[in-house]
């Protein structure tokens, strides 16, 4: 049933009669559409054969599947793959040959049974798992529906309210959980499996188990009217969660057309919308974060030299603040030994203090019982020196951002760490070569910038000089996987990928402000287009004194571009720093909530006078796709510069960097993503006109300039870039 380098099935009859049906396409038995035309030979192979009696469905090496293959998608696409008509594969394969057959099948569920995986087990007579399966349909993470039935078979088997929750939150249930919703018919283990499902199809043959066809079973439906009521209520939590995505909705009419309509409308309905999806452009930004978040742990001249990870067993965090607890919090959760150094009793108790908040935060969330909170903790030692670091395997530094202090702290671990240890930092703007200085182990010095907070924000900045170790990087890959980071490899730079890149999105909102443009209006309109919040609200989070210092490294090494606003140093003198003193360019209440503030008027108009800018009327008016684009476009400039320096290998690790280092709508695939879609023309135009009339703040990077003049894709590969690597 196709090559070997092919997905394919395989079919086995037992001499009880059963013929047992694999599907294999490492590593996950992914179905591709070779795997699903070979499934279709199988059973129809196996409804022809005198000697079969029942049909049990299962995946090779204990994954049944883990869905429609991905690639797939994007072949598609493209247009470099033939996409099969619309209904064949919900129609024709599962419901006409696998569910209307006349022989009973059950499918044999261990390890995952996601997305279309899912929807073929569905399509079964019976599904038997173990108690870890996952199953479950993820497919609105990339922008689409179920396309294989499952927005009509699941409704059926586990109830509306459950199956809307299941697919709009993509969320997959375990074994046990699937059991007691009607989703499988019974748990047993991996090793009794496959036997147990022979067993069970054989007794529905024989009329001992119930012969369902979940695509027309009605007693989990609630009757029409309550029905609709859900499915309201479904729709307006989906405009309220997520305003700017179609897909959602979709899912909720498809799923509303097979209940008001029956399920063989609904399948249609479902095949078609599926195919408009697939051709959307939110469905091709969330295949390629997808795929670009998969491919950041590929580093050209790094991860393909054939290094193997060493192993890490016992991590050392020096500095208990938020930053250094955080990371000591990821580290532990994945069961490293941490040692935490303070420079006293008082700050060390307090650094342990935050750790152990972050831990009593995953128990009070049921995340964590109170027995693995005890255990987890265990694993965290506080020092007060450096005595307990001579057989660490790693150090990773989270102190404040103070030069002189970094490099007597990097002078002082180069004598007391074991020679394989890996010396890294967080620091978020600071030349790793200014930190190293001191320093004769240039080759184990690497950048390890998380993202706060450290124990919950997704990404790992991996910063590498020119001296660093290529094993020291793979090694730090391999850590930042185990502690479910996602890890971008970029070069050593003032603010390096996300900040650099993200420095002129206040700077930018600070311009319009002082222009007359209002800051609240700035703030809706960014989270309006996907930002978790806007350049102020942001401001106000992080504090003024980060933004100041960050302002002024990159005040010191890009001066020609940097928009010079008074507004945050005046609201500083005042005591107005953020969150942290409840004003800043919003109020705070004792609970965190913001509020505008009326008072920020006076401050405006002060560094109006100072700075000698004048209101302009167009400002004041100013479209939302203006703020967008005046906040935005100087963020991809910045990314051009990055790219075109070799800071970033790959346009697509920006991409990853900006979604998870900064929240950038991942439905929007990216900055650079984002970027191309509106084209390097019009960007370098814009920012052009507005370079003449506003200064060099806004003036587009060669980069920029050389792409837009041969109409080019931002994104594209750098032929010879500047390395800073």
């Amino acid at each position: 049933m196709g090559s070997k380098n092919e997905g394919r099935t395989t079919v086995e009859v037992g001499a009880d009669g059963v013929a047992v049906i694999t599907m294999i396409n490492p590593p996950v038995n992914s179905l591709s559409l070779d795997v699903l035309q070979s499934l279709k030979e199988s059973f129809d192979e196996a409804l022809q054969r005198d000697d079969v009696k029942a049909i049990v469905v299962t995946g090779a090496k204990g994954k049944f599947s883990g869905g429609f293959d991905i690639t797939a998608f994007g072949r598609i696409q493209g247009g470099n793959v033939e996409q099969p008509k619309p209904g064949y594969i919900s129609v024709e394969v599962l419901s006409d040959t696998l569910e209307a057959a006349r022989k009973p099948s059950v499918a044999a569920i261990d390890g995952l049974a996601l997305g279309g995986g899912l929807e073929v087990a569905m399509a079964c007579h019976a599904r038997i798992s173990t108690p870890t399966a996952q199953l479950g349909l993820p497919e609105l993470q990339l922008g689409l529906i179920p396309g294989f039935g499952g927005t009509q078979r699941l409704p059926r088997l586990v109830g509306l309210a459950k199956s809307l929750e299941m697919m709009l939150t993509s969320k997959p249930v375990k074994g046990e959980e699937a059991l007691g919703l009607g989703l499988v018919d019974a748990v047993v283990s991996s090793h009794e499996l496959v036997n147990t499902a022979r067993r069970w199809a054989l007794a529905i043959l024989e009329r001992r188990k119930p012969w369902v066809a979940s695509l027309y079973k009605t007693n989990k439906l609630e009757p029409l009217g309550e029905a609709r009521e859900i499915l309201n209520f479904a729709r307006a939590q989906a405009r309220k969660q997520a305003p700017n995505l179609k897909h959602p909705l979709v899912c909720i009419d498809v799923i509303e057309e097979g209940i008001v309509a029956g399920p063989r409308a609904g399948l249609w309905k479902e095949a078609e919308d599926f195919q408009g999806l697939l051709k959307s452009d939110t469905c091709k930004s969330l295949i390629h974060v997808f795929f670009a978040q998969r491919g950041t742990s590929k580093v050209p001249g790094i991860t393909d030299r054939g290094l193997v990870p060493r192993r890490v067993k016992k991590v050392a965090v020096l500095g208990g603040g938020l930053m250094g607890s955080g990371i000591a919090t990821a580290l532990i959760l994945s069961n490293y030994t941490v040692i935490l150094k303070e420079v006293n009793e008082k700050f060390l108790e307090a650094g342990i203090g935050r750790v152990k908040a972050n831990l009593q935060s995953r128990v009070k969330k049921g995340k964590m019982t109170q027995e693995k909170f005890e255990k987890t903790i265990s694993l965290l030692r506080g020092v007060l020196d450096y005595e307990s670091f001579r057989d660490v395997d790693m150090v990773i530094e989270a102190v404040i951002e103070n030069v002189s202090l970094k490099q007597q702290i990097f002078a002082d671990l180069e004598k007391y760490c074991p020679p394989h240890c890996i010396l890294a930092s967080n620091t978020s703007t600071i030349d790793l070569n200014l930190i190293a200085e001191r320093t004769k182990s240039q080759d184990r010095i690497v950048g390890a910038h998380f993202f706060s907070p450290a124990h919950i924000m997704p990404l790992l900045e991996i910063v590498r000089t020119k001296r660093t170790s290529p094993q020291i990087i793979v090694d730090l890959l391999d850590v930042g996987k185990k502690i479910r980071k996602t890890p971008v490899v970029v070069g050593n730079c003032t603010g390096f990928a996300v900040n650099r890149m993200f420095f002129p999105y206040t700077q930018a909102g600070l311009f319009l402000i002082e222009r007359g443009t209002d800051v609240y209006q700035i703030d809706r309109v960014i989270t309006k287009f996907g930002m978790p919040m806007g350049p102020f609200r942001l401001a106000d989070l992080v504090g003024f004194g980060v933004a100041i210092a960050t302002g002024m490294q990159f005040v010191e090494n890009f001066p020609e571009r940097t928009y010079k606003s008074l507004l945050i140093p005046i609201m500083q003198e005042d005591k107005r720093a953020g969150e942290t003193t409840q004003k800043g360019f919003y109020l705070y209440d004792n609970k965190r909530k913001a509020s505008p503030d009326p008072e920020l008027k006076k401050y405006i108009e002060k560094a109006r006078s100072i700075s000698g800018v004048a209101i302009d009327p167009k400002f004041v008016k100013l479209s939302e796709k203006d703020i967008v684009e005046m906040i935005f476009f100087p963020v991809v400039n910045e990314a051009c510069r990055v790219f075109a320096e070799g800071i970033a290998v790959k346009a697509a690790d920006l991409d990853i960097a900006a979604v998870m280092g900064m929240g950038f709508p991942p439905y929007r695939g990216g900055i650079m993503f984002w970027a191309d879609s509106l084209g390097s023309k019009y960007i370098y135009s814009r920012l052009e006109d507005w370079s003449k009339m506003y200064g060099d703040f806004f003036k587009p990077c060669a980069f920029l300039a050389e792409r837009a003049a041969k109409g080019a894709p931002l994104s594209a590969p750098v032929e010879q870039a500047k390395s800073r690597l």
